[in-house]
């Protein structure tokens, strides 16, 4: 049952492959105009969570909800308004790219070819090519040209830059929060990466995964804000405080929400530092 209004909701996801729990309990709610980084090691459950929400897979356990709608059974209405980028994309390799971007644009009432077109241009890829004859990084552009050209209201990303140099980035980057009116408007986004600093530039929560668990899951202004790295010995810092420990040095991060009165001040962190900190 749905519990919230939330763009994006998980409730006890579980996933188990071959006696390996993939997933573990996830839930999670995402408001709606939110732009999450979902964060992790290879092997965290990223990849596998999101194939979930998006309806490409079953759990085990739990169920997840897009716009209100189940995720098992998506109704085409609520596909018309999400995209969807895989890590490894997944595309009819007979096709030369403009001849996929046409078909795939017909089962979309809101596909705009001018968009698809400009979209395109803008990320460098070469439409007059046969799928398979495309490299691996313009195999993803096209990926991402079909999640973008009917202007979804909702966008679930895994690693959709993982293969473009740095130039196609910021100009994929761009396209989805920059410089044009349609970026203006409100649209829920999960991006997962590895490149932290195109995410710290652009995302209002960020969720940490680890190990098929959900470590963390916070608005960025409330990391910024309130977490702090705490050396072994710092004053203040109750259990109940203390988010993870660096097992090496000894470190800890604390949410200084929950720390006593004079505590000792920490180090502010970056998404960087965060990453490094609950995977030491």
């Amino acid at each position: 049952m749905k519990t919230t209004d939330a763009a994006i909701e998980a409730i006890g996801l579980g996933v188990v492959r071959e006696n390996t729990h993939i997933l573990i309990d996830i839930s999670l709610a995402i408001p709606a105009g939110s732009v999450v980084g979902l964060v992790g090691r290879n092997g965290a459950g990223k990849s596998t969570l999101l194939r979930c929400l998006a309806g490409l897979m079953a759990p085990d356990s739990g169920a997840s909800f897009l716009l209100g709608c189940p995720s098992a059974n998506l109704t085409d209405a609520v596909r018309e308004r999400l995209g969807y980028v895989a890590q490894t994309p997944d595309l009819f390799d007979w096709m030369e790219a403009e001849e996929l971007i046409a078909t795939i644009g017909r089962a979309y009432p809101r596909w705009d070819a001018q968009r698809a077109k400009a979209l395109a241009a803008r990320l460098d890829l070469r439409t007059d090519r046969r799928v398979s004859e495309l490299s691996g990084g313009d195999q993803q552009k096209l990926s991402v040209v079909l999640a973008l050209a009917h202007d979804p209201d909702l966008l679930l990303l895994d690693e959709p830059v993982a293969s473009l140099d740095p130039l196609t980035r910021r100009e994929f980057m761009r396209a989805l929060f920059g410089d044009d009116s349609e970026a203006e408007r409100e649209r829920t986004i999960v991006i997962s990466s590895h490149i932290l600093t195109d995410l710290e530039r652009v995302v209002s929560h960020v969720a940490f995964m680890r190990n098929g668990f959900l470590q963390l899951f916070e608005p960025w202004d409330t990391l910024l804000e309130h977490f702090r790295l705490q050396a072994p010995g710092a004053r203040g810092i109750p259990h109940e405080a203390v988010v993870s420990i660096n097992h090496r040095s000894g470190d800890r991060v604390a949410d200084m929400r929950l720390a006593a009165p004079g505590a000792d001040a920490g180090s502010a962190l970056t998404l960087d530092d965060l990453f490094v900190e609950l995977n030491a």
